[in-house]
């Protein structure tokens, strides 16, 4: 457990003409691709669970901070110290791969505690700093979120759920932009734990590259003030992996 009043400190912004955008799952993968994607130009909380991971990224950015959290268990005094916030890039996300008749609830639960209501709940603490910044958020969620397949129901039916929040959530918060980014498969760690359930090699040619998707939402950021990309997909050029 990470001890609330370092969480706190951590949080604590100061004044500077950057915007500030906080990432999660920003220790490796997409969410560090896209917080250096961000680094020329944004202040960057890198929000994610290893402390050590985080400070290397930090340090490789022009201004950005660690963000040590358990995102399941965020609560108000762990953002105190956010009272604007420009972005916020939803990326941390767990899969849990088997059959219908093999997942037991825990699997379900663990699958939507990290996957939806984390995103949920974080989004709803800093909803006061996104309206004071008219900012915007961003769910990477994945291809699973537009289709489900056999053996991925879980993880499908929580990338599902988190379309839903992001839909809604555009419509609820009128100043506040809200993009969906649907990526399919990228070559990061969660794929290499993928193609080792399905039994194929891991080809990273054949994938995304996790800077391919912090493009795409550096796409939506930049977009214009008079303009809101509500959702994005991006496939592998190399076309669909058996």
């Amino acid at each position: 457990m990470i001890p609330a009043v370092a969480r706190r400190v951590n949080m604590l912004i100061t004044m500077t003409e950057r915007p500030t955008a906080l990432v999660t799952g920003a220790s490796r993968g997409v969410g560090a691709a896209v917080a250096r994607a961000l680094g020329p130009t944004h202040h960057v909380i890198l929000g994610g669970r290893d402390e050590s991971a985080l400070a290397a990224v930090a340090a490789e950015l022009p201004d950005a901070r660690p963000w040590p959290v358990e995102l399941t268990g965020v609560t108000e005094a762990d953002v105190a110290g956010v009272e604007r916030l420009d972005l916020l890039v939803h990326s941390a996300a767990i899969t849990r791969m088997g059959l219908i008749a093999e997942q037991p609830a825990a699997v379900w639960r663990e699958m939507f505690e990290v996957n939806v209501v984390a995103v949920a709940e974080l989004t709803r603490l800093l909803l006061p700093a996104l309206r004071r910044a008219k900012g915007q958020v961003v769910c990477v969620n994945s291809g699973a979120g537009q289709r489900a397949n056999p053996h991925w129901a879980a993880y499908a039916a929580s990338k599902f759920a988190l379309k839903a929040f992001a839909d809604a959530l555009r419509q609820e918060e009128s100043e506040v932009r809200v993009t969906t980014v649907y990526p399919g498969r990228i070559a990061t760690d969660m794929q290499h734990e993928v193609r080792a359930y399905e039994g194929g090699p891991f080809e990273p040619e054949k994938y995304l590259t996790a800077e391919s998707v912090a493009r795409a939402v550096l796409a939506a950021v930049n977009a214009g003030p008079d303009a809101h990309l509500t959702e994005l997909t991006l496939r592998p050029a190399a076309g669909p992996v058996n």
